[in-house]
């Protein structure tokens, strides 16, 4: 483990209430750079967002920079959210964002099964353990129940919490209970009084007052585990050592390490990500454009633009230019993980995006557009269309509009118009010879056609961009005049030099 990465391991992780002191070992004791495990646990309950995405790339970040083991575990007990399709999709999506694991539901593991609900008899031996020892009771509380003694204590201006109507129920109540066809929940019982001091890797050591939690629902009244229990179990048995999560999930925290110490089972360190916020503040989400990775990945952008982008959103990299994988799990140290929220920005994306797109070879840019551009560029064509329009592409939508620019009958943009207008005719027959009298050389043309015109710099190339591509911007034209061919480029001469405010009609 590198220093600065030791240096952020919590020291000691302590519950303490009047009579009773639980203290762990420091967790750098668990493991070493080589045993480091880390896991992402995700819900298949809808297509995955850029903020689990992150906290996945930042728990396979830090396992590989450490040459560690990294888990996909999937949390599945919402069965009725959670139908095989966003599985698939979610093991698919991964896999394009560049992120593999060492153990999962599709590969098995010394851990398995990593589907929560093929667990179930695993959990069954711990909640029996629990209530055996008296540390969780069933509770036969209704829903209306609890809401009606929430409203009760927001009223009186307390926050909300379960007041313990079944913690000393006696068998006698229990049997009438059930007998009545009410089925229990299953609570754990925290501790009335103390605080549990818990180290986090991000926001530092943090105090609970066990008063303030209340006994809460390990295992729900149709007999699923409730997260807080499944996914502590799940940590400690599958070995995880290092747990990355939002910090929404601060809260949890406090009720599994109760649970963990409870059961004797080892307590993961961990580290709590600051939310991804979109341009409003508010948590990222659907309404703020695209929001999944299967959006993105849809829209064109590449996973290696977005590995790039998220990685350093809460996250601070001493290099500043495109990194692959590697490199980004080499930087990679929780040390440089920010408390500040990060807010997601398409411009930075585009800006990755641009990077990556630059990284591949022309070959490489041609296997990503080929599945939209196949037909559209002539055979023989795909490489020199590629060098062409590389640095003016950031999606395959843009390298289809060259496309449609060299090869087939763009039309006129209004900066194109006004580049046009004025131009004389007689510019434009010129044009037209000279570029016969080339054979297409773009360079022996255009110094034919400054001598001949008397037009130089921007007052001769501007009026040719337009009229050969319909644009004033765009890649070079000693490159596109090739790939448009001398017919095409004669052809929109011919057009320029008609009606300059309509535009260019052409069949070739």
């Amino acid at each position: 483990m590198s220093t600065s990465q030791s240096a952020f391991w919590p020291a000691l992780c302590e519950v303490s209430y009047p009579g009773f002191c639980i203290a762990m070992r420091p967790m750098a004791q668990y493991y070493t750079t080589m045993n480091l495990k880390s896991r992402f646990a995700p819900s298949p309950t809808g297509y995955l967002h850029l903020g689990n995405a992150r906290t996945a790339l930042f728990a396979w970040l830090a396992a590989r920079g450490a040459g560690g083991t990294f888990i996909l575990r999937l949390e599945d007990t919402d069965q009725q959210r959670s139908p095989e399709i966003y599985e698939r999709a979610l093991l698919e999506d991964l896999r394009w964002f560049g992120i593999d694991w060492d153990e999962g539901p599709d590969r098995g593991g010394d851990h398995g099964p990593y589907r929560q609900m093929e667990r179930l008899a695993v959990y069954g031996r711990y909640y029996a353990h629990l209530q055996s020892s008296g540390q969780a009771y069933a509770c036969y509380c209704s829903a209306d129940d609890l809401a009606a003694e929430r409203a009760v204590q927001r009223s009186a201006g307390k926050a909300p919490r379960y007041g313990g109507r079944c913690r000393h129920l006696d068998a006698a109540a229990r049997a009438e209970r059930e007998a009545a066809g009410l089925l229990p929940t299953l609570r754990f019982r925290v501790p009335d009084q103390g605080t549990l001091t818990v180290p986090d890797l991000v926001w530092g050591e943090r105090h609970y007052a066990l008063a303030d939690l209340g006994d809460f629902v390990i295992r729900r009244s149709d007999g699923s585990p409730a997260f807080f229990f499944a996914n502590a179990v799940d940590d400690a048995l599958m070995e995880v050592n290092l747990v990355l999560r939002g910090e929404d999930h601060l809260t949890n925290t406090p009720r599994q390490i109760l649970i963990l110490q409870a059961l004797g089972l080892p307590v993961p360190a961990y580290g709590h990500l600051p939310l991804l916020l979109g341009a409003d503040g508010q948590p990222l989400s659907k309404r703020y454009g695209a929001a999944s990775l299967r959006d993105l990945r849809k829209d064109g952008y590449l996973a290696a633009a977005l590995r790039n982008y998220l990685a350093r959103l809460g996250h601070h990299y001493s290099a500043t230019g495109f990194l692959d994988s590697r490199a980004l799990a080499q930087g990679f140290a929780l040390n440089q993980i920010s408390r500040a929220p990060s807010h997601f920005d398409m411009v930075q994306l585009q800006h990755w995006q641009h990077e990556a797109v630059q990284s591949l070879d022309d070959a490489a840019v041609w296997n990503w557009l080929a599945p939209l551009l196949r037909g559209k560029v002539p055979m023989g064509l795909e490489m020199p269309f590629v060098a062409a329009v590389r640095a003016n592409i950031l999606l395959p939508g843009d390298a289809l509009d060259w496309a449609e620019r060299c090869f087939g009958a763009p039309a006129l943009a209004a900066d194109a118009v006004e580049a046009i207008t004025g131009v004389s005719p007689e510019f434009w027959s010129v044009a037209q010879a000279t570029l016969q009298a080339s054979g297409g050389d773009y360079r022996r043309w255009t110094k034919a056609l400054q001598q001949a015109s008397g037009r130089r710099g921007k007052a001769l190339f501007m009026p040719l961009r337009a009229a050969l591509t319909g644009l004033t911007h765009g890649p070079e034209l000693a490159a596109l005049l090739p790939l448009i061919g001398e017919e095409r480029a004669l052809a929109r001469l011919h057009a320029a030099a008609r009606r300059p405010s309509t535009p260019i009609e052409t069949t070739l």
